[in-house]
């Protein structure tokens, strides 16, 4: 049901596993992560989109590497729950940092409602290159396509402006809309409350905004088959 490969132009998105090797360069001598556990080690993810694509009042850097490893445990329980994708993110061939873990996105599906939310962190080496809107409409694309969903659904605090203009900008592109402002819609970690305001794309909307067009890659042998690519 959840793909563990969704390829765009620019983006491969592999399933975040605890235990999967990051890739690594032989001639390189520095020390790098070998694991996507190390790299998100200290870092934090928000489950929103996010100011500056790095941080949300609701979610703070771990502590601790138990903390990162409960959060790990939590994206293994939610896939193998089918309730939460959660994507390791990489730059394809052709980009700078090819190869590079940039950050997480994913997918929340609530199937009682048929809607799905996205989510995305990325490192600051890789803001404003429009990755978001990027992989948002391969998330899209999966969720209407191949979950069979009703509705895309994305959400930031109002005092995030920079996630603001990039989430209208590719919900419009997708024939979405902004639904409105939640009044204290989100409560952070130290119990402060936050507005929130809701956007959302419908199958509908997203069909006719597509017009038969699509740029990502999906299907049986993308989501099982190695990667042959020489991206990294």
């Amino acid at each position: 049901m959840f793909l563990d490969r969704i390829l765009t132009d620019r983006l491969r998105l592999d399933r975040h596993a605890a235990g999967r090797r990051a890739r690594r360069t032989r001639a390189r001598r520095r020390r790098r992560s070998e694991t996507i556990a190390d790299e998100c080690t200290h870092l934090n993810w928000a489950p929103h989109e996010t100011p500056k694509e790095s941080a949300h009042p609701n979610w703070a850097p771990h502590e601790t590497p138990k903390e990162s490893a409960d959060v790990l445990q939590s994206f293994r329980d939610g896939w193998t729950g089918r309730e939460n994708a959660v994507y390791a993110v990489y730059p394809r061939a052709g980009e700078d940092g090819a190869g590079k873990y940039a950050g997480n996105t994913g997918l929340r599906v609530d199937w009682e409602h048929r809607t799905g939310t996205l989510g995305i962190w990325l490192r600051e080496p890789f803001w404003g290159r429009g990755y978001s809107g990027e992989r948002a409409r391969a998330l899209a694309a999966f969720a209407f396509e191949r979950l069979d969903l009703d509705v895309l659904a994305v959400t930031a605090i109002p005092e995030n402006e920079r996630s603001i203009r990039a989430i209208t900008k590719y919900v419009d592109a997708m024939g979405g809309r902004e639904e409105g402002t939640i009044r204290n819609g989100l409560a952070d970690a130290d119990g402060e409350v936050h507005d929130v305001r809701w956007f959302s794309v419908t199958r509908e909307e997203y069909v006719a905004a597509a017009d038969g067009e699509r740029e990502i890659e999906f299907g049986d042998a993308v989501e099982f088959a190695a990667d042959t690519r020489t991206d990294g």
